[in-house]
């Protein structure tokens, strides 16, 4: 069997059959902590602390007791990669918070229904319309316009018909 990892912020506390892990605050915000901390509330006691600015100190009891130091171990790896997932997660969605926030506004926008003739007759349609710095909100009309063809050399008018003397 293999050793069990050598980590200075990991400590096991066989006696109280207890993992305690220090985090350091200034990578993984407490979102990612709360978010990883609810994967476990199933299976081990989570309680969060912060003895300082720099740290966050978790420790980790299973709920089924006698764990041995394997299992602390393997339970405290478990909960790091699932913080490392939060705090992942939570880097991507600030980064979309914008985007996340449009489509969110849409969808809602849309299972509202179309708008009431009342709600048209006081909208104001004097609002600036949509930025489109990319140019890629343009209407198939435009995109596909017939270009006015310019002649290469002036071409040269037919001749008048003059009408012919009428008999009588």
């Amino acid at each position: 069997m293999s050793e069990p990892f050598k980590n200075p912020l990991v400590s096991t506390d066989l006696s109280k059959g207890s993992v305690l892990l220090e985090v350091d605050a200034a990578v993984y915000p407490l979102e990612a902590l709360y978010g990883a901390s609810y994967v476990f509330i199933d299976r081990a006691f989570v309680f969060l602390e912060k003895p300082n600015e720099q740290r966050y100190r978790v420790t980790i009891s299973p709920k089924k007791p006698g764990a041995d130091e394997a299992a602390l171990q393997a339970l405290v790896g478990e909960f790091s990669n699932e913080l490392l997932s939060c705090a992942w997660r939570a880097q991507i969605t600030q980064a979309n918070r914008a985007v996340i926030e449009a489509v969110t506004l849409r969808a809602v926008a849309g299972a509202m229904g179309p708008p009431s003739l009342s709600e048209l007759a006081n909208f104001d349609f004097t609002d600036a319309p949509l930025e489109d710095p990319l140019g890629i909100a343009m209407s198939w009309e435009e995109k596909y316009k017939k270009k006015d063809k310019k002649p290469d050399a002036p071409v040269a008018a037919a001749p008048e018909k003059t009408a012919a003397p009428e008999k009588t």
